[in-house]
């Protein structure tokens, strides 16, 4: 091989080790508001290892333009928020109220990634006493809503 085949092949080599270290595409990334965080598992995701496989859905599920929202519960970790076959520009949004009056206190959000059609968002506390209530918003306009559980 020569030693101009040899610099071509290499810098190729190096140009695309560079390449795979850069993200093709931004990534969803949670948003959050009011006091979200200051209670247990706020923060984490539902899959955690403690939470894994305790969740259930509740209420039914809500549709907005063909989209999908739902509201999963788990008594030993919170709740979190869920939408489906959405559009770019929509969060999953989970409002939660600290005394039970459904007044937000705090708020956790998550966008969809690019390149697939779901997100959901982190866990907010909505144990002892407090609610919480998802929300599918796009565009900054809730589109719909479930109940305060």
């Amino acid at each position: 091989m020569s030693r101009r085949s040899l610099r071509t092949l290499l810098a190729a080599g190096g140009a695309a080790a560079v390449m795979a270290l850069l993200p093709t595409s931004a990534q969803a990334a949670p948003h959050s508001g009011g006091n979200y965080g200051a209670y247990g598992n706020e923060g984490q995701y539902p899959t955690t290892s403690y939470c894994s496989g305790t969740f259930r859905q509740i209420g039914p599920t809500k549709y907005a333009e063909g989209m999908a929202l739902k509201y999963f519960y788990s008594d030993k970790c919170g709740s979190f928020a869920r939408i489906e076959n959405s559009r770019p520009g929509c969060v999953a949004v989970l409002h939660r109220s600290n005394n039970g009056v459904g007044r937000v206190d705090g708020w956790v959000s998550e966008s969809v990634d690019p390149g697939i059609t779901y997100a959901y968002t982190q866990m907010g506390n909505n144990l002892n006493g407090r609610v919480s209530r998802a929300a599918l918003s796009c565009d900054g306009h809730d589109l719909t809503q479930t109940g305060w559980y």
